[in-house]
């Protein structure tokens, strides 16, 4: 039954592109930078042309940069909060003790603004850890653009998180985060989060960046090269060749348009291959010359292009030219058009890591949720069709490929440690919790959408979701209204119930009675999460058929999920009622079996009581 009910995410759709969501304004970001690293010491010096277009209906009298790597300091928010929290993260302990706070002033990471100006007269900014405060020389009026001229210097951390300089794999440069980034200030006001090592959220823009380096480095990462003939390091086309340019250095130029981010990774020992998609992208893969890891990097190549394919394909066409896969970081992190992952794997973890990160393309960096308010629906939505993706390009051949997530929601749900979906990500108490909350809960609630909207209107609604909302900040009740939309259903109560609160799903078959020949049914709502039920009855003689139990406040009803079943469809269960019953018009000694959800993607939290088996004796 399972297997014929999973059988739908094998199916290919195409998107178009979409028109503006009345009434929706977002900020806009143009930034244009000139950087020199030095290679030896790892500092580097910029400056940075900014940009800013207030579309938002507010004047605005300040303005907030981020100032990543200042959270690599001993002291830091980040430090205290490794230091303190109960489970912390293992990349970032050495010994049972914060990385960061034995960092020496060589080691430790540092991000400062020299000079700032707003259409060249100077204006008033404040470091705070991990935040610039600046008090504008004059409002930024709604509809108005304004200037910034930043010179700001820095200092690579040793790799810690994310970001930093000599990773264990020997990554030279990881340059995540690396950049004073303007703050977003969206229809919520503005969110200068401090570092602490979760997630982020940015303002849409376009990136002009030129980065001076040591020549015998490789670079990669967010953007187009634009000077590709004079760099060489693989990027020239074929043929060409490539003129040795005078001096130690040079200058690679990227262009990134119509993103929230930039990143760049560089190695003097990177290796260079590229693979064109059909109809898609030029990938780009930089990794190390380390023996052991070329040929899992060799055969990661083709499946990257599958899973670019399955993507566009299933959400939504990649709308950029280039996507880059980067050996660095500390694990697998996305970034605008590329990702920084480790590559000294076995080859099924470097697909798996490839595929998820390759998500978030869509979940993140199309579809560019806060994150810090709503990781769940980054994470968990990359989750969702990343498991998807594996199940296909890998030929797992699971009948569930969610069956994990669901272990994981399960784990929590029952752990005493839950925290709503609705916690700020740098506010749960344990990084349990916030990696099952995110990642298993959050890939769950599309998995579970599809039971009770059916599986045909979740790819409808994953389709239209991107349509409606890509290049722009969605948050949850994007996603449910889009949902009811296509569905025709009211959903409200999923939204509110699985992300606002910790209730949980526990149904069971209270009692099965012979009635007058016929069988008298109760089942029972333990859990406090309303849900429309699927029951499966199996009869001796080995037929079988589907009831459906819809839940009134739906205002609706799903088709029929087992199209080789008949199914009756029972009265609406009223959600405060505790307790259902129905007949069945047949004798009890006829029936076998009773099943609420045999597809299984239902989140029940205690299946123990939802199957009634009679064995004949």
């Amino acid at each position: 039954m399972l297997k014929k009910g999973i059988n739908f995410w094998l199916l290919f759709l195409v998107i178009t592109f979409a028109s503006a969501q009345h009434g929706y304004w977002q900020q806009h970001a143009d930034y244009t930078m000139d950087v020199d690293m030095d290679v030896k010491n790892y500092q580097y010096s910029g400056t940075q042309k900014l940009v800013y277009t207030n579309n938002s209906p507010d004047d605005l009298s300040r303005v907030y940069y981020h100032l990543y790597f200042n959270a690599f300091q001993p002291g830091s928010e980040m430090d205290i909060r490794l230091q303190t929290i109960a489970d912390g993260d293992g990349r970032m302990m050495h010994e049972g003790k914060s990385k960061i706070s034995s960092l020496s002033p060589k080691e430790i990471g540092f991000l400062e603004v020299t000079s700032l100006l707003q259409d060249g007269k100077p204006v008033t900014y404040n470091e705070e850890g991990t935040i610039l405060v600046v008090e504008l020389a004059k409002p930024i009026l709604a509809g108005e653009s304004t200037t910034f001229d930043m010179v700001f210097k820095g200092q690579v951390p040793i790799q810690i998180r994310r970001s930093g300089r000599n990773s264990k794999e020997g990554v030279a440069l990881s340059m995540s985060q690396w950049y004073p980034k303007m703050v977003e200030y969206d229809f919520e006001g503005w969110h200068p989060n401090p570092y602490i090592a979760r997630e982020f959220h940015g303002v849409w823009g376009n990136f002009d960046v030129k980065l001076t380096i040591d020549k015998k480095y490789t670079v990669g990462g967010s953007g187009y090269l634009q000077n590709a003939e004079e760099i060489g390091h693989g990027y020239e086309s074929a043929g060409t060749v490539v003129k040795q340019q005078k001096g130690k250095k040079l200058t690679w130029h990227f262009k990134a348009p119509k993103v929230h981010d930039f990143m760049w990774a560089a190695d003097p020992e990177y290796l260079h291959d590229t693979l064109k998609v059909d109809n898609g992208p030029m990938l780009h893969f930089l990794y190390k010359d380390n023996p052991e890891i070329l040929d899992n990097w060799k055969k990661l190549q083709p499946k990257a292009a599958e899973t670019m394919q399955f993507f566009s394909d299933n959400i939504g066409k990649y709308p950029y030219d280039q996507y880059s896969i980067i050996q660095g970081g500390d694990g697998g992190m996305e970034y605008a058009m590329s990702t920084l992952i480790t590559g000294e794997r076995k080859f099924g973890s470097l697909v798996g890591v490839t595929v998820h990160e390759m998500a978030h393309s869509w979940f993140q960096h199309i579809l560019a949720t806060n994150e810090s308010k709503y990781e769940w629906m980054d994470e968990g939505f990359t989750s969702f069709i990343s498991d998807l993706c594996m199940n296909k390009i890998m030929n797992q051949k699971k009948d569930n490929p969610f069956e994990g997530a669901y272990n994981g929601y399960f784990r929590l749900a029952t752990s005493e440690k839950e925290q709503p979906q609705t916690t700020h990500a740098d506010r749960y108490h344990l990084n349990f919790a916030y990696g099952a909350s995110a990642y298993n809960k959050g890939e769950v609630f599309l998995s579970q959408l599809g039971y009770v909207i059916g599986q045909e209107n979740l790819l409808k609604t994953i389709k239209k979701y991107y349509e409606d909302f890509k290049f722009k900040h969605p948050v949850p009740n994007d996603i449910k209204r889009t949902a009811e939309k296509v569905s025709g259903m009211e959903l409200d109560w999923y939204l509110t119930d699985w992300t606002q609160t910790t209730n949980t799903i526990d149904y069971g078959i209270k009692e099965v009675a012979a009635k007058e020949n016929k069988v008298s049914v109760t089942l029972e709502r333990i859990g406090l999460m309303p849900m429309p039920l699927d029951l499966l009855i199996i009869y001796q003689d080995g037929t079988q058929e589907t009831l459906y139990v819809p839940l009134q406040m739906m205002r609706g009803e799903k088709e029929n999920p087992y199209g080789q079943l008949p199914r009756k469809v029972l009265p609406d269960w009223a959600w405060a009622y505790p307790s259902y019953e129905f007949v069945i018009n047949k004798p009890l000694e006829n029936i076998k079996a009773i099943v609420i959800d045999p597809s299984q993607l239902m989140a029940d939290i205690d299946k123990s009581n939802n199957i009634y088996h009679q064995v004949k004796e």
